[in-house]
């Protein structure tokens, strides 16, 4: 008999087989043991906002090795976070100078998590995100849709002041914003099918959310979600003319005043009034704003580029911030870490709250804070000369081309009679 034939054989075989499986088997990485693989490029996703789905996509880049950062889209808008953690299975998107962040578990090609307000008690809503995917609402464009493109008069059910719809539509696609009185909902972009428009926006401390439905005489009805409790609803009409009330006519100094006047802390806790010689014979600009007030951080923008243009002039400018706890290390740690990341060149105090109420009673000169931001002109001679209520960011398009200018006249104005004093 041969060797290769003995039954004794076979069973050595078989033994061998078994070992060599075994062996394999202990050696092998697991499907379910291996870290997942975050992708790089475009990401899909979802934040359920009170029931309903708000959409949004970002981009995911790998810096490094270890490294990644993500930029937020919205239309023309990219907003770039580049302080992405990944530990294991465990992605952390840290929102800039926001007190906010998604936390997810990567899985193949998806992400699951929340998005979270760390100041805010229990503020989490539920994120989820699918790799690969470039769309807002529809995945693809309709045929069958209706007009919303131009100009709207908005009346927001929770608001007296009438606001501004503006919106471009290109074939079921749209980008747009609101104006308000107070500020705007910066770059929204969605999509239009039948006779119903979704628009959205999600900028890292705002989620908000708009639906509108075409009505039989071209009018508007349509509800507004925001973050984890807010609703309202709104009707608008098509209005070539419509316009806000004049923002330099809302915030204005009591009787009997003509002067601004205060004293806080400056980021390091020293006592700063605008009585000292540092403001002085200069023009003087004052901000009301928050860390937390996307509106804030977009006129934060323009004024510190328009103040690295402009420091070598008798001008200075303050930022009043007013946050969300009532805790100085807290509202210091955010505004440090705001000027490091917008590379601010101007001067900063501690104020108080972002409840309007309380902010009120801190510059009782004023009628009322009305909104963050609230922007205060000051002359050489200490005389109030102007208040800005709001802003009209980029998303605004011509209204923030606008603002742009009527600043730059003000300015120069104000600048030329310190020159001429």
């Amino acid at each position: 008999m041969s060797k290769f034939t003995h039954p004794m054989y076979h069973i050595f075989l078989t033994y061998i087989s078994i070992f060599a499986l075994l062996f394999s088997a202990c050696n092998s990485p697991q499907t379910g043991s291996e870290t997942p693989v975050l992708e790089e490029g475009i990401w899909r996703a979802e934040l359920n906002v009170q029931g309903q789905m708000l959409p949004f996509t970002f981009e995911l880049s790998q810096t490094d090795s270890s490294n990644y950062s993500v930029q937020l889209i919205n239309g023309e808008e990219r907003l770039l976070i580049d302080e992405v953690e990944l530990e294991g299975d465990s992605l952390t998107i840290p929102m800039n100078f926001f007190d906010t962040q998604i936390s997810a578990v990567v899985k193949k090609g998806k992400l699951e998590g929340h998005f979270i307000k760390n100041y805010a008690e229990d503020y989490r809503l539920p994120f989820s995100a699918q790799q690969g995917e470039n769309y807002r609402f529809a995945k693809e464009d309709t045929e069958n849709y209706q007009d919303f493109g131009g100009k709207w008069e908005v009346q927001f059910a929770d608001d007296s002041i009438i606001s501004v719809g503006i919106f471009k539509q290109n074939g079921s696609r749209v980008q747009g914003s609101f104006l308000t009185a107070t500020g705007d909902y910066r770059f929204l972009e969605g999509n239009v099918e039948g006779s119903t428009m979704k628009l959205s926006a999600f900028d890292g401390e705002h989620a908000f959310l708009f639906e509108a439905r075409m009505q039989e005489d071209n009018s508007l009805k349509g509800d507004f979600w925001s973050g984890k409790s807010y609703h309202t609803e709104w009707t608008a009409k098509p209005n070539a003319e419509a316009e806000l009330p004049d923002a330099n006519k809302l915030t204005y100094l009591k009787e009997g005043y003509d002067q601004l006047s205060f004293s806080f802390p400056d980021l390091e806790g020293k006592s700063v009034s605008l009585s000292d010689e540092k403001y002085q014979n200069k023009v003087v600009i004052v901000q009301l704003f928050g860390t937390w007030c996307p509106n804030c951080m977009d006129e934060t923008k323009f004024l510190a580029d328009w103040y690295r243009q402009h420091q070598e002039e008798p001008v200075v400018i303050i930022g009043l911030a007013y946050e969300q706890k009532d805790d100085f290390d807290y509202a210091s740690s955010r505004v440090k870490k705001m000027i490091e990341k917008l590379d601010v060149g101007y001067d900063f105090l501690i104020a108080g709250t972002s409840d309007k109420e309380e902010a009120a009673k801190t510059l009782p000169m004023l009628n009322r804070v009305m909104s963050f931001p609230t922007t205060i002109f000051i002359d050489k001679k200490g005389e109030v000369r102007n208040i800005h209520t709001g802003f009209s960011g980029p998303g605004t398009g011509v209204y923030y081309e606008r603002f742009v200018e009527d600043f730059n006249i003000l300015m120069d104005k104000l600048l030329k009679e310190e020159t001429d004093a």
